[in-house]
């Protein structure tokens, strides 16, 4: 049975195609300039005003309603506990997908969307790049061809980062990732401080890892938000993107001799394209299908994208 098929009457999704679901914009006013899209969306990534308001203005709708339900629910537990000096804590938005698919662009413009709603509430948006292990480590333990996989990432540091979010704690640091070194840089740190909205990016973000035998209880990152996002794309076309997007750097950011990936900028076109299809068969195609992929019925909220690399297809978790 899937449960993401749209025919599917046992699914825990609704279903809505891109133009039904930009219906339920209401009256959200779009707070964003083109040229500020330009800004926010990655490489090879077409999304513009148009797909902002077909898609983003009722998203940030939806989260804005999920976000005053959880501070009703504060308010009345502070009640229920008796308990007024308890500080509420930041609604933390997960997002989730694939390389390549689009994440790093929806992850900027909800974060932009979200901090002009009338209230101003403080956005913050951290990506799990910074809590991968050092090149160093990951050389050590011959870990290299599984950078991104779960085993890449210091678990414990992720765990601790957002507990110490949930918690309400003051001035939470979370590491700084380069993606021109390809490495965590030693001793940069980001630094949340109770932001109202926490947006958390990763690919491997809904991973639930292992269930203990003997009951313990063992957190997994997603336990932390209040609500998951995954972009989702058919695998081909995930394919097709993330070569563009190679091809791509190989003409702009690899030629700067201070990049991990500046030897590629010095092949040609042929040789570049065949250490990209080895990239993608040999390490991210394996960790699409062993742990992204596996995680995507764990969402809250799924958009597809179709051929153009815009969405075509929204899914909602029933409540």
């Amino acid at each position: 049975m899937d449960q993401l098929a749209p025919t599917e009457k046992y699914s825990p999704y609704r279903f809505f195609s891109a133009e039904q679901w930009s219906q339920f914009r209401a009256d959200t006013p779009l707070t964003l300039s083109e040229d500020e899209i330009n800004r926010l969306r990655s490489l090879n990534d077409p999304v513009d005003l148009e797909e902002v308001k077909r898609i983003y203005l009722s998203l940030s709708r939806l989260l804005s309603a999920h976000v005053e339900a959880s501070q009703l629910l504060f308010r009345q537990r502070q009640v229920f506990f008796n308990a007024q000096d308890v500080v509420k804590t930041p609604f933390i938005i997960g997002i989730a997908g694939s390389v390549a698919v689009g994440k790093s662009t929806t992850a900027r413009v909800l974060k932009e969307l979200l901090a002009r709603w009338p209230s101003s509430p403080k956005v913050d948006l951290v990506t799990t790049d910074g809590f991968l292990l050092p090149n160093e480590i990951l050389r050590r333990d011959n870990l290299m061809e599984r950078k991104g996989f779960p085993d890449s990432y210091d678990v414990g540091a992720l765990l601790r980062f957002l507990s110490g979010i949930k918690s309400a704690q003051r001035s939470v640091r979370a590491p700084v990732y380069s993606h021109l070194t390809y490495d965590v840089i030693p001793g940069e740190f980001q630094t949340i401080d109770r932001p109202d909205i926490l947006i958390f990016e990763g690919i491997n973000v809904l991973q639930p890892g292992k269930l203990p035998k003997d009951g313990k209880i063992v957190p997994f990152l997603s336990d932390f938000f209040d609500f998951a996002i995954y972009i989702d794309a058919e695998e081909e076309l995930i394919h097709q993107w993330y070569i563009a997007r190679f091809m791509r750097l190989r003409e702009t950011a690899f030629r700067n001799p201070d990049s991990f990936f500046h030897r590629y900028s010095q092949l040609s076109q042929g040789a570049a394209r065949a250490i990209a299809e080895g990239l993608w068969a040999n390490i991210n195609l394996k960790n699409l299908r062993e742990n992204i992929l596996p995680t995507r019925a764990r969402a809250d909220l799924i958009l597809r994208k179709g051929t153009n690399h815009l969405v075509e297809e929204v899914a909602l978790r029933k409540l």
